[in-house]
């Protein structure tokens, strides 16, 4: 008995070391890493410290990458960072934490990471994919608004309202902001909640011509209710990049 009791709590003491290893903090910081909300209050050309998990890469050239960040209070835009071509494809994967060193800067309105910034991968962290937050019911309030500026957010019951194009019709959707591109270009879109319309976007770099959010925004037509996710960018007032397209 006494032999089976031993074995019960050598299998025991096993589970609880490897078996329920504690949840990550997805908020921990490292020694000189700003929090989300130190970040926040830092001013433009200010040098700022960040850890957070990728949650998108909108692009990459010349050694520079776009990327959306999170962690578990804000969400980030690093933009133009610098990494090599294989570290963009290998080691900066979606979920991935990483450290970021550079200075904050605003273009637009829109405050990010400013370009050139140094970009290191956290060696021994999880991975973690932030939810989209529900903002459909402060579109409107910008003091509300901007404070989730870069997260991940869901707008719902949105209806499509026409654009015009280049040539004075009423469409559901815009190649390039002015109409006058082509498929492969940046669409623009109409959508509006509560009386007021909004100008909502799919970045191509983000969301090219052969993904599903793309091909889901030619396919809308004028009085379409659509429930949309996408990362809160902002330029001169809310812009978002959006990455998902749904009937309501």
């Amino acid at each position: 008995m006494k032999k089976v009791i031993a074995l019960l709590l050598v299998v025991l003491t096993v589970f609880v070391l490897f078996g329920c290893k504690a949840k990550e903090d997805i908020n921990a910081k490292s020694e000189g890493v700003m929090t989300y909300a130190e970040y926040a209050a830092a001013k433009v050309n200010d040098a700022v410290v960040i850890e957070a998990y990728i949650q998108a890469k909108q692009s990459w050239w010349e050694n520079k990458a776009v990327l959306y960040l999170a962690d578990g209070e804000g969400g980030y835009l690093a933009y133009n960072a610098a990494c090599t071509e294989d570290e963009y494809n290998n080691q900066l994967t979606i979920g991935t934490k990483v450290k970021i060193e550079g200075f904050k800067a605003e273009y637009q309105g829109e405050l990010e990471v400013a370009e050139g910034a140094k970009v290191t991968v956290v060696e021994g962290a999880g991975k973690y994919i932030a939810k989209a937050t529900d903002v459909t019911a402060i579109l409107g309030k910008e003091e509300e608004l901007i404070k989730k500026m870069n997260q991940f957010v869901a707008f719902k019951g949105m209806t499509v309202e026409a654009s015009t194009d280049a040539d004075g019709n009423e469409v559901a959707f815009l190649y390039k902001w002015n109409g006058t591109g082509s498929e492969g270009d940046d669409l623009y879109f109409n959508v509006s909640v509560g009386g007021k319309t909004y100008t909502f976007t799919v970045e191509s770099y983000l969301c090219g011509k052969d993904t599903d959010v793309y091909k889901a925004v030619q396919a809308l037509k004028v009085g379409d209710k659509i429930d949309l996710e996408g990362f809160l960018y902002w330029y001169n007032g809310v812009n978002p990049h959006i990455t998902s397209v749904k009937k309501a």
